[in-house]
């Protein structure tokens, strides 16, 4: 008798118990359907939204790089980390910027098999019926001693109820639902579109914000605008040559009531020229109407006040004289500002206060208890200081840099005055005066260019019609089989919910009934 021995032999390159090594390519391939997961895809979705947060929370240095310099000024120790890690300009930060790729990626990996895949779906006939039908969720049959085209009527039937039908030898096979997974490929590839349009619009546009008086102009350049955030790979020589000037400015508050200060319309009466060369024109700028030029929007954000003043020195020649924006701190537009005059000699001025539209004297001081311009008041406070060389550092002309200021003193009191129009105080030691000469209103106008919105609108409309499908078509097959048993005919109809099975029984059983003659249609027998 011969022996026979079985030998086992292990892979090589390892022991027996040991996977082979998957080497660089195989690494690859890993890391490549791991990206393009769809769980990968939902996890850097979520990153992304994560990722946004610090944007909104914390100052940003395209938006306003005064707040990063105070922010930086009063956390010495938090700041510069937060500067280290991109977070005073979170959308442009390496991080951000790959988690935006690598979701960009992911998704074109997930949407580009599954296209070919749903193209052979589409192009497939429908399956031959199963062996056994009746051990499908919906099933029906019923015997018949007459002869008949059952087939053809199953045809007839299930066409009508927008089924692709393939006809087999004595059975009939049938499905519908294709536009589920059309509904999923839409969806996730509107997704890649409105990330196209955001990446667009971020690289490519601008938005800058600029403070315009009531009666002065404003010329698209850089020089003009108070803060500007260009895209990426933005060129300032683009910038369309228009020019506006605010004529006039109307604001209504709510007179009375539990909402007693609410603004209820507020409008700029605008002139612009779309080019130094192009007639002037006339435009109502308002809330949510913004002034279309050239690709740029320009919206109204805001309004206030601008205190015309004029300030002399202790020589009696002019240091300042204008309009000086001042802030809004609370509803009642109790606005804060400041007015700088470092020509002044012999000693240079500054001033810093508030502008109340209706001012009042009560337990808290001076205050405004209404916003519109019923009983204007200015209330400040002065400082000296010796004249300084110029820098070249740029300043906010909303803050004074009070370090080497020192405060006016009268009776050993520090200085306080309130000016009505018209009105003017003598500073201490034969400093100067300041005069009070009225006021006028401002407006903040924001010009944003996003090249790329309508694709991301087009991308989101185009997502919610993707889900929509994916939620609201219903992938079924349903076969019909026809077969002689013991000399009578035995139709078969059987249905397979591909999701949730959602009315299959129902369907099942009408069709059944529209292949049975007129007078049996009462006897449907159900099996399991």
């Amino acid at each position: 008798m011969t022996e026979v021995k079985d030998h086992i032999t292990a892979p090589t390159g390892g022991s027996g118990n040991e996977p082979p090594a998957l080497g660089l390519v195989g690494w690859l391939r890993w890391m490549w359907r791991q990206l393009t997961s769809m769980k990968t895809a939902l996890v850097l979705l979520f990153l992304l939204a994560l990722g946004a947060v610090p944007g909104s929370l914390i100052p940003q240095t395209p938006i306003d790089p005064i707040k990063v310099s105070d922010f930086l000024t009063a956390h010495p120790k938090l700041g510069p980390f937060y500067d280290k890690l991109g977070l005073f300009d979170v959308y442009k930060s390496p991080w951000f910027s790959a988690i935006y790729l690598l979701l960009f990626i992911s998704l074109i990996g997930c949407v580009v098999p599954r296209l070919g895949v749903y193209l052979k779906a589409v192009r497939a006939r429908p399956p031959k019926p199963p062996r056994n039908l009746n051990r499908l969720p919906g099933y029906q049959r019923f015997t018949i001693d007459s002869e008949g085209d059952f087939l053809a009527t199953a045809t007839r039937e299930l066409s009508r109820r927008r089924f692709r039908v393939q006809a087999y030898d004595g059975a009939v096979a049938a499905e519908r639902g294709y536009l589920r997974e059309a509904g999923n490929l839409l969806f996730h590839f509107s997704l890649i579109l409105a990330l196209i349009g955001v990446a667009w619009g971020s690289l490519f546009g601008y938005r800058g914000t600029v403070l315009v008086v009531v009666g002065n102009g404003f010329a698209n350049s850089l020089a003009q605008y108070d803060d500007f955030a260009p895209g990426r790979v933005f060129n300032g020589d683009n910038l369309p040559p228009f020019s506006l000037t605010v004529k006039d400015f109307e604001v209504k508050f709510q007179q009375d009531g539990p909402q007693k200060g609410a603004a209820r319309e507020f409008k700029a009466q605008l002139s612009y020229q779309e080019t130094p060369d192009a007639p002037e024109k006339s435009y109502q700028l308002e809330v949510n109407h913004p002034l279309k030029l050239d690709g740029s929007s320009i919206y109204l954000l805001g309004h206030g006040y601008a205190p015309r003043v004029t300030v002399r020195d202790g020589n009696g020649q002019v240091a300042f004289s204008g309009p000086a924006p001042f802030l809004p701190q609370d509803s009642n537009f109790s606005s804060f500002g400041v007015i700088k005059a470092p020509d002044a000699r012999p000693m240079q001025l500054g001033f810093e206060g508030f502008f109340l539209p209706t001012a009042v004297i009560d337990q808290r001081g001076p205050v405004s208890v209404f916003p519109d311009d019923l009983n204007p008041a200015l209330v400040m406070t002065g400082y000296y200081g010796r004249p300084q060389p110029e820098t070249g550092k740029p300043e906010s002309v909303y803050q004074l840099d009070k370090s080497k200021l020192t405060q006016f003193e009268k009776d050993g009191d520090k200085l306080r005055f309130q000016l009505a129009p018209g009105q003017t105080t003598t500073l201490p030691d034969k400093a100067g005066s300041i005069t009070f000469d009225g006021y006028s209103r401002w407006v903040k106008l924001q010009v944003s260019h996003t090249p790329g919105t309508n694709l991301a609108l087009g991308g989101i409309l185009l997502a919610i019609l993707g889900l929509m499908g994916s939620l609201f078509v219903h992938p079924r097959r349903t076969w019909v089989r026809v077969r002689t048993e013991d000399g009578r005919t035995v139709v078969e109809v059987a249905g397979l919910d591909r999701g949730p099975e959602r009315g299959l029984g129902d369907e099942i059983r009408a069709i059944t009934d529209s292949l049975k003659p007129e007078p049996d249609r009462s006897s449907t027998q159900e099996q399991p």
